[in-house]
């Protein structure tokens, strides 16, 4: 009896978690699955509408005088306001403006505070240029700021948010994968440290391409291609390390 107590107590560890690693394998391919529709609603519906609304607002032309102004026109209008106050903290941006029906209090975001949001004071009168219902760009004097509403040609930050969801879901599937098929042997499939360098790596490159590629005007196509090849690099080169570091 002591005998066998002390070769349990000192003998090999215990065999994986079967029924864990094979749960964790489940949620794994269900976030992959989640990631995938998150990858494919951007790059098929995010995606285009912004660029589509985008070439509609350039083409927009000066909307014609009326009497009675509908809260929606395709038409780029100009109306009057009065600021009424403004918040300018780097969490909160904005201007509340009190205008002409049907526009009397209209508040409007900014994703930042220059040139015209922080010389704005209460009582200021200044001109807002409305479209499909939204202040898109506040003037004042020889100022002029676009608010956070206006449409911009920016689909390089969208492709690298499309393209992180897609990588995501190629890591958690072969993740998952691995744990289902293989629960009591996942090899180099494990979080430290194959998994959690790749999920840096992935975040870290769609961040950095997405924002240079804004900065430079580089194609968004360019963000889903290097960022892909970033990650597949990686992935190679840190799987030929650890399986070096084992065979020693």
């Amino acid at each position: 009896m002591r005998t066998d107590t002390v070769r349990g107590a000192d003998g090999p560890p215990s065999p994986p978690r079967v029924g864990r690693n094979r749960l964790v394998g489940a949620a794994l391919i269900i976030l992959s699955l989640a990631a995938a529709l998150t990858c494919s609603f951007v790059f098929t519906t995010w995606l285009p509408t912004d660029r589509t609304r985008y070439r509609e607002y350039r083409a927009a032309e000066a909307c014609p005088a009326r009497e009675v102004i509908p809260r929606q026109e395709d038409c780029l209008r100009k109306v009057t306001f009065t600021v009424e106050g403004t918040r300018n903290t780097s969490k909160n941006m904005r201007a509340t403006l009190l205008g002409p029906e049907p526009f009397p209090r209209t508040v409007v975001p900014f994703g930042d505070s220059e040139p015209v949001l922080s010389a704005l004071r209460r009582g200021d009168r200044v001109t807002g240029t409305v479209w499909r219902g939204v202040v898109v760009v506040v003037a004042e004097g020889d100022g002029r700021q676009d608010s956070a509403d206006a449409p911009r040609d920016e689909p390089q930050m969208t492709a690298a948010i499309g393209t992180f969801a897609g990588l995501l879901a190629a890591l958690a599937l072969m993740f998952g994968a691995m744990r289902l098929a293989r629960p009591r042997d996942l090899g180099l499939f494990t979080w430290l440290p194959y998994g959690k360098w790749l999920l840096i790596v992935t975040g870290a490159s769609c961040a950095v391409v997405g924002l240079s590629t804004v900065w430079t005007g580089l194609p968004w196509l360019l963000v889903p291609t290097v960022c892909g090849a970033v990650v597949t690099g990686t992935a190679w080169f840190l799987r030929r390390d650890l399986r070096r570091r084992a065979a020693r």
